[in-house]
């Protein structure tokens, strides 16, 4: 088991490299074994990840790249369920699939709701997570609402950072409702930016428009359009580089914010 964990940690590592150098977000899934993670996976992705009441049912972790609405392309991670007392050398082994959550912009922790242990497979989760070093931002995702009887809804850290949402992986009850909290988690650090594009750069205006980020455009003599912008930087970075245009031209000084070089999304393929 762990010689095969170490082939798993070695080949993420040159696909993880190419999503960095991209700026693609990761959404990491993770969660106590049997959460529904997989089925939760299953769905956002439109694949057929094996999906069992299984422990470890999920060893390689899983990745996917969608579109996500309001955010553009992400990529999908799925891992290993996690178990309470766990031993150290397999928490040890376990970092080589974990490392996909290590290296997340955000973490979908998926909880079965039904679960008359759910505080103590809660707890044992966020232990995992902290003894591996993980800190990105976490969405904690309440599924199997279809059995706990909870409305699928949506409640909130502050007043636009969702902590919680309610959903049934099942019955896809309140799957629009994760939707549209993984997009706020997502674009919740916003920031504004002058763009200055030259003709030639019509698709990178399109996407941005299309993206509702626009908030004021103007030609100069020289045809060019200013905007003035309001998104995440990794978005914009993410924008940038994969139609593979010059930072510098686009947005002046703060292209010293971008120092990584322009390289095109590549992403590898579980398990070959």
């Amino acid at each position: 088991l762990k010689d095969k964990l170490i082939k798993v940690q070695q080949t993420r590592l040159q696909g993880r490299a190419a999503r960095q150098k991209a700026a693609i977000p990761t959404i990491s899934l993770v969660g106590y074994t049997n959460a529904g993670k997989s089925t939760l996976f299953n769905i956002l992705a439109k694949s057929d990840v094996y999906a069992a009441d299984q422990l470890f049912a999920t060893l390689d972790p899983t990745l996917r790249r969608l579109d996500w609405d309001g955010i553009g392309t992400v990529v999908l991670a799925d891992t290993v369920g996690f178990v309470r007392n766990l031993q150290h050398d397999l928490v040890e082994s376990f970092k080589a699939t974990l490392e996909e959550t290590l290296e997340a912009t955000l973490l979908l922790h998926v909880i079965d709701s039904s679960s008359p242990n759910m505080p103590e497979q809660i707890e044992a989760v966020e232990s995992v997570l902290k003894e591996i070093g993980a800190d990105a931002p976490i969405l904690h995702v309440y599924n199997k609402i279809d059995l706990s009887g909870d409305a699928a809804k949506i409640i909130y850290k502050t007043a636009d950072v969702p902590d919680r949402v309610y959903v049934s992986a099942h019955s896809a009850q309140g799957l629009e409702l994760l939707s549209q909290a993984v997009q706020q988690c997502l674009m919740g650090q916003l920031q504004q930016f002058d763009l200055v594009l030259k003709p030639a750069y019509g698709k990178l205006r399109t996407q941005l428009y299309t993206l509702n980020v626009i908030q004021t455009e103007q030609y100069d003599d020289q045809g060019d359009l200013h905007l003035s912008v309001c998104i995440a930087p990794h978005k914009l970075e993410q924008l940038i580089k994969q139609a593979h245009l010059p930072l510098d031209e686009i947005l002046g000084k703060k292209a010293s914010l971008f120092q990584r070089p322009l390289e095109e999304f590549e992403i590898d393929h579980p398990s070959q």
